[in-house]
């Protein structure tokens, strides 16, 4: 019997490992689980890793004045990692959706340059350049649920820059209940639990996407959508060029060969 809060061995072989070494290779960095948490300050309360933010908002956020680069001060890099802490909480739609407006969008700090004090923004991800930002994976997030020192491991989480934008669920295929419930339906069930306000609600603040995956199935979601509508994810087919080269003609409409477009609903909108 797998103890309680513990990996399990079959679930790491058929879907957990693979998906590591998939995002490896797509370019996030491995964190263990002991460097993930190192990386908060020991803080299992903590979502954030805020070893990785600090550094990055000081290195990629500077104010332009007089065609000088002057740096944000430490009280606002400060103010700014403490602004993602300190949001209050009303639900996790809401919530999530300003702490969306604010990775979005920045923060505007003021700062003193040149004897006046103006508002500048920081910005907490570099979306025109994505090539500058960080990106790094961890399994097994320890997170304590409110209250209490209790945990719940997310079996991966992927941040940008520190902050948590995935969270995946993996179950292992064989895990179909008498009553037909799949298991990448477990892992939904999971996830929908992991939200109540008495469970970890603090990650899923951050997170612009939700996976549920199990071997070669996976559903797809947003912090608070409803068990019904969560989404299978497929992938787009290829498009296909235009025949012909710089002078050919178009393809037919719908962008592929032979008329047939990429409906929406037939592939998942990659945005992680």
């Amino acid at each position: 019997m797998n103890t309680y809060n513990l990996p399990s061995w079959h679930e790491d072989l058929s879907s957990q490992i693979p998906a590591t070494r998939l995002l490896m290779a797509l370019g996030w960095h491995y964190l263990t689980p002991a460097e993930a948490l190192a990386l908060r300050e020991g803080k299992r309360g903590r979502a954030v890793l805020t070893g990785v933010l600090e550094p990055w908002l000081r290195e990629h956020n500077a104010i332009e004045f007089k065609r000088q680069r002057v740096p944000f001060s430490d009280a606002n890099i400060r103010k700014a990692v403490d602004a993602l802490f300190n949001e209050p909480y009303d639900g996790p739609i809401v919530t999530n959706q300003r702490i969306y407006e604010r990775l979005t969008l920045g923060i505007s700090l003021p700062q003193a340059v040149g004897g006046d004090t103006k508002s500048f923004t920081l910005h907490y991800v570099d979306w025109e350049h994505p090539e500058r930002n960080v990106f790094h994976v961890t399994e097994e997030f320890e997170v304590e649920r409110r209250g209490t020192h209790q945990t719940r491991r997310p079996d991966l989480v992927c941040f940008v820059n520190g902050i948590p934008f995935v969270v995946i669920e993996c179950k292992r295929p064989d895990l179909a209940t008498a009553s037909g419930e799949k298991a990448v339906d477990q892992a939904v069930s999971q996830m929908l639990r992991n939200q109540h306000l008495d469970e970890i609600p603090d990650l899923f603040i951050y997170s612009q996407l939700l996976l549920a995956i199990s071997e070669n199935a996976a559903l797809y979601a947003t912090t608070g959508t409803d068990r019904k509508f969560w989404a299978v994810w497929e992938e787009c087919p290829p498009l296909i060029p235009p025949k012909g080269g710089e002078n050919g003609a178009s393809p037919p409409s719908g962008g592929t060969e032979g008329g047939e477009a990429s409906s929406p609903r037939q592939c998942a909108d990659h945005r992680a």
